[in-house]
């Protein structure tokens, strides 16, 4: 799955604004305006399953959204919807910055929309029974756990947009 098809799955899940895509990102630690979201939120060529060929002008109206691009998004996500996290005495604010590493974007979009909207592991299994997976809590911790620890699974993406189905389902009541 692309990235720019899980902000769609994740904007449209949530409900969420133009204008507040463009906070989301601020907060994220990226300038974007709201003609670049648009061009985010544009699903591309390939997700269309047709043999036309576009012209050279309509391709330009995707912008393509990388993997930092994207936890930027889930970090000020995080902060949009928590708030600003309370820093100690002595710390200095920062906006939480990419961390590049080479987890699966899957895995990220779990854990962090898991924070962003305070799920429970009991939530998320609800969510995705929602949308007729069936999963056991120690298959949702392995998916949810750091790469590189022994019980680590990557998470495929038939899994995770089943996930941002149930999310629509659960947030808009479809």
């Amino acid at each position: 799955m692309e990235n720019n098809d899980i902000l769609i799955r994740l904007r449209y899940a949530l409900d969420i604004k133009n204008k507040e895509m463009v906070e989301i990102f601020k907060l994220g630690g990226v300038e974007i305006s709201k003609e670049d979201v648009l061009k985010l939120l544009t699903k591309s060529k390939d997700s269309f399953e047709s043999d036309y060929d576009e012209s050279p002008e309509e391709e330009d109206n995707q912008l393509k959204c990388n993997n930092k691009m994207l936890e930027s998004f889930l970090n000020g996500l995080i902060t949009f919807k928590r708030g600003p996290q309370e820093q100690k005495q002595g710390q200095q604010v920062a906006p939480p910055s990419p961390s590049g590493n080479s987890e699966s974007v899957n895995n990220m979009l779990m854990k962090k929309v898991k924070i962003a909207l305070a799920l429970t592991s009991e939530d998320m299994i609800d969510i995705l029974e929602e949308s007729r997976v069936a999963i056991t809590k120690s298959e949702l911790s392995a998916i949810l756990r750091k790469e590189g620890h022994r019980n680590y699974k990557e998470c495929g993406d038939k899994f995770a947009r089943n996930f941002l189905k149930g999310l629509a389902i659960k947030y808009r009541g479809i």
